[in-house]
């Protein structure tokens, strides 16, 4: 098993090396140029579009603009923001959270652009089932014999939704749990199956009913889970105010400085720090993979920008603000250099400062992230199955996926990290690929509709 978990961690860093890391963040400063600052400028105008106020229920879509919205953040907050933020600390250091920050930054242009054109290329059948996603924009967008990048990121999507969407997700639930409650070694391969069992019978029900009732329980979990989590570390920041402002210091400095020869990441160089900021902050706020635009290409909307302003919300909320609060809670409660790894380091970041209690949130945020992201995941992986294989599918697909979800619950937590991380790079890059092409044409409508909201147009429906 070690020789396997070495061979999927060497092909995941040639997949994270430069060239991808160089595409990832050469599209996200090309699109914010392009777009002058989107993600600055257009963020009020998201808000209040998010609000409901320009709802419309005749217009064509299966989700409102919120609905959609919690879709996908419903796949990217997640483990990600638990685990996925000490996994970059323990190997990068607390200067990997500089650049989580840089991804989201920058992402929130690509997901802005990713999503108004997977309204502007998005396909719907007769019985309003609707077809979108990166594999239509290429499709539709770009030449025909850009097809074959169609297809590519369709299979890569079907695969990734294995790793990134269920098999680190209740790994993560079952290795929290196995800490949580001191499960002994005789017990946990029994356990582990119980856990994968009742999360893939779980996200079973939910997943039958299709992107209305993935939407609908989205709605309603995401703010829930979000308020919960988020709420417990206000109350250990607020608890220890006096160590944010020095823990902040400490992510800029160790941004650009190899962290100290101490704990986990030992001796470890700048690029470290930059390769798992970045790969981290991918990994949880999704930006340039090329998934949130397959649940935003459902909404009720007519006006493509308007869902890419909503879009670019996403990675604002769960890395500059989900990840942010994990991060200083592990750093000013001195666990960032423990030599604990995953999420058993955010747990015991958060029980050290409030004993008894703080653990057992981090093990409900866990419970309802992973649930959630499975959820939505199972919809990305079942829309690229779709765009291969046809209607016919999707059931099969989701049966499998429902396997996978109870297979990953044994998995080694090496794994099933470096299998989502290399699925998740592969994903990526036929994305990035399209966006570049297609940046023409997203300027286009970009400066048409803000032209147009300056006249007076795109008034509120409410």
């Amino acid at each position: 098993m070690e020789e396997f978990n070495h061979y999927l961690d060497t092909i995941a860093g040639h997949v994270w090396g430069v060239p991808l890391i160089a595409l990832l963040l050469g599209t996200g400063l090309f699109l914010t140029y392009k777009l002058i600052l989107i993600q600055v400028r257009g963020f009020g105008h998201g808000v209040a579009i998010t609000s409901g106020k320009y709802d419309n229920p005749n217009l064509k879509g299966q989700l409102t603009h919120f609905q959609a919205l919690s879709a996908a953040l419903s796949a990217t907050i997640g483990i990600g923001n638990i685990g996925g933020v000490a996994t970059a600390i323990y190997f990068g250091g607390p200067g990997a959270i500089f650049w989580m920050w840089v991804s989201a930054f920058f992402g929130m242009a690509i997901k802005y652009t990713s999503c108004t054109l997977a309204i502007k290329y998005r396909k719907i059948d007769p019985d309003g089932n609707v077809r979108g996603g990166p594999m239509y924009f290429i499709e539709l967008g770009m030449k025909k014999k850009y097809k074959p990048l169609a297809y590519m990121f369709a299979i890569c999507t079907a695969i990734a939704a294995f790793g990134a969407g269920n098999l680190v997700q209740s790994n993560t639930v079952a290795h929290s749990l196995i800490d949580a409650f001191g499960i002994s070694e005789a017990s946990e391969g029994m356990f582990r199956w119980m856990i994968g069992a009742s999360l893939a019978t779980l996200v079973g029900l939910v997943i039958i009913g299709g992107i209305k009732r993935i939407g609908q329980v989205a709605s309603y979990l995401v703010p829930i889970m979000s308020v919960l989590y988020v709420g417990s570390a206000l109350i250990i920041l607020f608890l220890n105010i006096e160590h944010i402002l020095p823990s902040f210091e400490l992510i800029f400095y160790h941004a650009f400085n190899p962290t100290a020869a101490t704990g986990g990441f030992a001796g470890s160089a700048v690029w470290l720090t930059v390769q798992w900021g970045l790969k981290r902050g991918l990994f949880s706020n999704e930006s340039g993979l090329g998934s949130a635009p397959m649940a935003h290409s459902a909404a009720k909307v007519d006006e493509p920008v308007r869902e890419g302003l909503v879009a670019m919300l996403g990675p604002f909320i769960d890395t500059i603000i989900i990840c942010t609060m994990t991060a200083l809670v592990i750093i000013i409660t001195g666990q960032w250099n423990s030599g604990i790894n995953g999420a058993p380091l955010t747990a015991h970041a958060f029980d050290s400062a409030l004993p008894g209690f703080g653990q057992w949130m981090v093990v409900i945020g866990i419970l309802l992230f992973a649930s959630s992201t499975v959820i939505s995941w199972s919809y990305y992986g079942e829309k690229g199955i779709e765009y291969l294989l046809g209607d016919k599918a999707k059931v099969p697909y989701r049966y499998v996926y429902l396997l996978f979800t109870l297979i990953g619950a044994r998995l080694d937590l090496v794994a099933a990290w470096s299998f989502a991380d290399i699925a998740n790079g592969l994903m990526a890059v036929p994305n990035l690929v399209a966006l570049v092409a297609l940046s023409g044409t997203i300027v286009a409508m970009t400066k048409k509709y803000f032209d147009e909201k300056e006249e007076g147009l795109h008034k509120p429906f409410k």
